[in-house]
């Protein structure tokens, strides 16, 4: 494994201590999408002190849920009217529909319009007026985790960033934004849309979405074409990935080798090469291409517009998988200590 050289210098870690708590002071914050992001962030921001109120769709799971947390829930073309930072935390492929139907004509100059990541601005789904501050405020990590971590004190770090600063403010308005959330307790760090939009994109689908599982479900089947019984090959090529993961997570390399066996360590050093070679790197190349240049974006939006026919059918056929029952069966069986 020789890794890339390079001459970056470290990126600068934001803190407490950089964070201007006043300039979101006076700004409604009005959270649009209450899912797992949104409700976090809403969550998270209030406890921080600030007013929030939330625009969901009236009388829907999200409209209810809000409710039941204490917030003052209102359509979100009146959120967005009241609000004068406006968070759209919805999915990436409902942001053009709410921006047009919910947001636009509700803006003032002055506002600021706050993304959780960089897709529908990047490649063109949003087009916001030029009057307004154009931010992103991305935690590392799902809204539940985004919670979680704040309740016990601490926060998940995030990327920042500035798409259009109006008000000479912006990047000061987005680091107060991620200090309401939690993640200046660990770290916030400045970047732009498009790098974060890229790089988050490629490690979804090269390795945490598309790469690590697809690995896993191809060992497990590995291991039953050959004869070994299916829940031995769950065991070893799923379930034990997240002991491997928690290392690499809580200490890099480094914790890894002090904590696997010797016998586990060489394996996985003359093997993973045979695995994971320049062919794949070749494929991950040709994967970030298809990024940058905006092809798989389009092949995406065209999917949802097109009803998310594909999409779906993967989805069932992928859940169809044998292991899927497997897992189900070991997973209930340790949740209820059975032998």
């Amino acid at each position: 494994m020789t890794a890339p050289k390079t001459d970056h210098e470290p990126m600068r870690r934001y803190g407490k201590d950089d964070v201007d708590r006043e300039i979101l002071s006076g700004m409604k914050i009005a959270i649009l999408g209450y899912g797992s992001q949104g409700r976090a962030h809403a969550l998270n921001i209030r406890d921080s002190g600030y007013e929030v109120i939330v625009g969901a769709r009236a009388g829907g799971p999200s409209w209810q849920q809000a409710k039941e947390d204490g917030f003052v829930v209102l359509p979100m073309s009146e959120a967005a009217k009241q609000g004068r930072l406006i968070a759209l935390t919805a999915p990436d492929m409902a942001h053009g529909e709410i921006f047009a139907e919910h947001i636009a004509e509700n803006l003032q100059s002055g506002d600021a319009l706050l993304f959780a990541h960089g897709f529908s601005i990047v490649y063109g789904e949003v087009k916001p007026p030029d009057n307004i501050d154009v931010i992103m405020v991305a935690p590392k990590g799902p809204g539940a985790m985004v919670r979680r971590a704040f309740e016990q004190g601490s926060g998940l770090p995030c990327l920042f960033c500035v798409h259009q600063d109006a008000s000479g403010k912006a990047a000061a308005r987005a680091l107060a934004y991620g200090d309401a959330i939690g993640s200046t307790r660990v770290g916030a760090f400045q970047t732009s849309f498009r790098q974060e939009t890229e790089t988050d994109l490629f490690g979804e689908q090269t390795v945490l979405c598309g790469g690590a599982k697809d690995l896993a479900v191809m060992g497990y089947e590995t291991l039953v074409e050959a004869g070994y019984h299916p829940e031995m090959a769950y065991y070893e090529c799923l379930h034990e990935l997240k002991l491997v993961v928690d290392l690499l997570h809580e200490g890099g390399l480094a914790k890894m080798h002090e904590f696997v066996s010797e016998t586990a360590a060489y394996g996985g050093l003359v093997a993973g090469p045979r695995l994971v070679n320049e062919t794949t790197r070749e494929q991950m190349r040709a994967i970030l291409k298809e990024i940058q240049s905006g092809d798989f974006a389009k092949k995406w939006i065209a999917e949802n517009r097109t009803g998310k026919k594909q999409y779906r059918q993967m989805v069932e056929d992928e859940l169809a998988h044998d292991i899927e029952a497997i897992g189900a069966r070991v997973r209930k069986r340790m949740a209820s200590k059975e032998s």
